[in-house]
């Protein structure tokens, strides 16, 4: 690859100026998405949440780029704090459910068939719900890991997050009565005491168990950046979908795009950092645009 040093980091950039890309209809959005296309026929398609709200799964952002709500938990305060982990499993036996029982939705389908059609070699997810695969999509990089799957920090061991779940639920039994709302990435807005809550630790070594999942402030695992990159090379252009690209881990792909002069599209419903780089702005419900996308 000739790319220029790749930065890992897994951080928050600002939104630029400007208003918003002008609303589209479901139609003219499908309309000029096919025509971007036919004219770039091989696409890296990146995506982020907005294409799993469709699917139940809340999102972060709304559609200036700021947060709805509190960031995620951090990577070194995860490690580093046995409360947080005990509010951050005792809260995830209530939201992982809602993603794990989450079905893909249409516009994963269709990303699906592009791909069977040779229009989407491959495609690069910030999201960790595995939704993509499950609607068919073979070639796929889980570029912030998985989150149905954790890993020991110690040792590597690694498990289904069912089954934590399950051992987190034999050892506070108290915590299967609980009822609150799903949010985020698996997490849910309990609010209680947690100081009594036993995680399960990893039964191989004792070490900390850890979804794998990228966590805010870590960093990307290099291999992941670069064969994504090597297939934005040898792409015709790069289509982003459902992202505002709030986080570098995304952005960057358009930052490399510019710097070796591929067209990118947008598909989205509000702004995205990348405004300013954008050749083709669709501020249009995701759904509905791709679905019509594949009925013409």
């Amino acid at each position: 690859m000739t790319a220029a040093r790749i930065d890992p980091g897994f951080r928050t950039i600002a939104m630029p100026d400007g208003p918003a890309p002008e609303p589209l209809s479901a139609s003219m959005a499908a309309t000029r998405l096919a025509q971007f296309i036919e004219q770039y026929p091989r696409l890296l398609v990146l995506t982020g949440a907005g294409i799993s709200t469709h699917s139940g799964i809340p999102d972060y952002r709304d559609g200036e780029g700021g947060w709805k709500r509190r960031p995620p938990v951090q990577h070194q305060q995860f490690m580093s704090s046995h409360a947080i982990r005990q509010r951050y499993w005792a809260r995830s036996l209530i939201g992982w459910p809602v993603m794990r029982n989450s079905r893909p939705n249409a516009a994963h389908k269709r990303l699906a068939a592009l791909e069977q059609q040779g229009s989407v070699p491959m495609l690069v997810t910030q999201n960790v719900d595995r939704l993509h695969q499950r609607a068919g999509s073979e070639s796929v990089i889980d570029l912030h890991g998985r989150a149905d799957e954790a890993l020991c920090m110690s040792c590597g061991f690694r498990t289904s997050r069912d089954e934590v779940h399950e051992h987190c639920y034999q050892l506070n039994p108290a915590f299967r009565s609980f009822e609150a709302t799903a949010a985020p990435d698996g997490d849910a807005d309990l609010e209680t005491e947690f100081d009594h809550f036993t995680p399960w630790d990893c039964p191989k070594c004792g070490g900390i168990l850890k979804p794998d999942v990228v966590f805010f402030g870590d960093n990307v695992p290099k291999p992941r950046v670069e064969t994504a990159l090597n297939q934005l090379q040898n792409s015709d252009g790069l289509l982003v979908i459902g992202s505002s690209l709030m986080v570098f881990s995304g952005f960057r792909f358009c930052r490399y795009a510019q710097q070796w002069q591929k067209p990118i599209a947008t598909l989205n419903l509000g702004r995205t950092r990348a405004d300013s780089m954008v050749d083709l702005r669709l501020n249009a419900d995701i759904v509905e645009t791709l679905s019509v996308l594949l009925n013409e």
